[in-house]
């Protein structure tokens, strides 16, 4: 895997996170939880961007660092989602 294939499965990590998010009820936790997801997947995604140009070893540590939180991030509010059962499954 190169970092193009990378950068594309987190942006598209990121669009899935985003079509998730957009499909949550309009209650005061939905549109909480709503831009909480988006926040962080879509800065995960633009933060691997980072990583790819980074001038140095810290630096590089130091970027992936953030985008690791920020997919943990994406993580616990996708099975917040779940646990609440915001969602209907199909």
């Amino acid at each position: 895997m190169n970092p193009d294939d990378l950068k594309d499965r987190i942006k598209d990590f990121a669009h899935r996170c985003v079509k998730l998010a957009l499909a949550l009820p309009k209650t005061t936790l939905g549109n909480h939880i709503k831009g909480q997801l988006i926040k962080c997947s879509t800065s995960a995604a633009a933060n691997y961007r980072a990583v790819c140009i980074a001038q140095s070893k810290p630096d590089f540590i130091s970027k992936l660092s953030i985008v690791i939180e920020e997919t943990d991030e994406s993580c616990f509010w996708m099975r917040f989602i779940v646990d609440e059962r915001l969602l209907k499954k199909l």
